[in-house]
């Protein structure tokens, strides 16, 4: 196997309120839309929100494994061009619905960040070098 990842897939228990924050407050456009399955546009790697449900009839009922869902488990990072373009993403987002984790600030390794969560709770970063 090559180490490479194609496809990045959120799960929830409701993709119209997901897809409505990717959309509407992050920019995302639809690439494809499947009721329960949701793909967006992403340059690099393929990105979705589907119905936790769709996966778990996948998996769950016929493989017999399934695990407790546990906190937060991974984070999406956005890059930017700027310091200042980290600032005031964060503050249009904030504006828009996301909800605010941790302001922008400057990091020990030397990057700006901040922290914003989306309607499920998962914790999202924004940078620049």
């Amino acid at each position: 196997m090559k180490a490479k990842i194609a496809l990045i897939t959120i799960l929830t228990d409701n993709v119209p309120v997901m897809v409505d924050f990717y959309t509407k407050v992050l920019g995302f456009e639809i690439a494809g839309d499947h009721g329960e399955n949701v793909e967006f546009h992403s340059e690099g790697v393929r990105f979705a929100i589907c119905s936790r449900s769709i996966l778990s009839s996948i998996t769950n009922d016929h493989a017999g494994f399934k695990e407790e869902r546990r906190g937060q488990s991974f984070e999406l990072a956005f890059p930017l061009e700027t310091r200042e373009e980290v600032d005031r993403m964060y503050d249009e987002i904030i504006a828009k619905g996301a909800a605010p984790v941790a302001s922008p600030a400057d990091m020990p390794w030397g990057q700006r960040t901040a922290f914003f969560a989306d309607p499920d709770g998962n914790i999202h970063e924004l940078f620049a070098e």
